[in-house]
């Protein structure tokens, strides 16, 4: 079985490594070869577009940041469909749209070729340690072609059904990400200013009530003065717009996802703080500037 792996950034980096540990041979490509260096230096090989990578491998697979990113990877004149062919297997990863998947499932299936839409959730972690959650949408066939490959970088593996479906149960994921993270930048503010000791309140709220991923990933690094991105505040920032956009659709009002979009907005945008991670919107409030 041989594999190709589109995106080469911190997520990507991480699944690329646990398929090399697996004995899996990958062939990556990235926009930027120099992010894509570690990677070879652990074997993977190189091809010089997303259309190389392509060629003569079984399992085709996309992580990359925006879904404009998707689209040329995927419709570009050296992308996946200029090359791809009958029997091989498409699976975005990259937390794009659902209509952006449907698209690209509609024509895979015109040619032959099963197209998955499989986001994850876990951050740079659960990449790195192969315990992603993965929420996939697509071709049935193919899903359980794609399933065990799928399930060696992951711990928990969902179909979700048709083509887009995998997308939209990533978008409530983040919808309840962004609310979580945004309590914790507030109860550590709130800490802080009140004169409590945060290591000994990060310990008691983790055994109780208010124990959450985000807290549990993240508050550690924010008291190391740690904003590296695990997830990119960027990255955050795009998803709550699809987010947002898939509610209109559906005709749903999200007050607290807007809220998030504003001000993950704010860091991004005003700020340029769009490269730090997500624990880095605690930078808003003044006692964390």
């Amino acid at each position: 079985m041989k594999i190709a792996f589109i995106g080469t950034g911190v997520m990507g980096t991480g699944i690329v490594n646990n398929f090399l540990k697996n004995g899996q041979e990958v062939t990556v490509y990235n926009r930027t070869k120099a992010h894509a260096q570690k990677l070879l230096d652990s074997g993977a090989k190189w091809a010089d577009s997303a259309a190389e990578a392509t060629l003569n491998h079984d399992f085709i697979f996309t992580m990359v940041g925006f879904p404009k990113d998707v689209e040329e990877n995927y419709f570009g004149p050296k992308g996946i469909l200029s090359v791809a062919k009958t029997g091989q297997i498409l699976i975005d990863m990259t937390t794009s749209t659902p209509t952006l998947a449907k698209k690209i499932a509609a024509t895979g299936e015109k040619i032959g070729i099963g197209v998955l839409d499989a986001p994850v959730s876990g951050g740079d972690i659960g990449a790195r340690d192969g315990k992603l959650t993965t929420m996939v949408g697509g071709d049935l066939a193919s899903y359980h072609k794609a399933l065990p490959i799928l399930a060696s970088v992951s711990k928990k593996v969902n179909y979700f059904g048709a083509a887009g479906n995998g997308q939209h149960a990533k978008m409530a994921n983040q919808i309840m990400i962004a609310s979580t993270m945004l309590g914790l930048a507030e109860w550590l503010t709130y800490a802080k200013a009140s004169g409590l000791d945060l290591q000994e309140t990060l310990d008691t709220l983790s055994a109780g009530g208010a124990d959450n991923w985000s807290m549990d990933t993240y508050a550690p690094r924010i008291l190391k003065g740690d904003f590296q991105p695990g997830f990119y505040a960027k990255h955050l920032l795009k998803d709550l717009r699809i987010a947002l956009d898939e509610a209109d659709k559906l005709q749903l009002d999200l007050p607290a996802t807007k809220l998030a979009e504003q001000l993950y907005a704010k860091l991004t945008d005003d700020k340029g703080l769009g490269d730090l991670g997500t624990q880095a919107i605690i930078k808003l409030w003044k006692q964390w500037a």
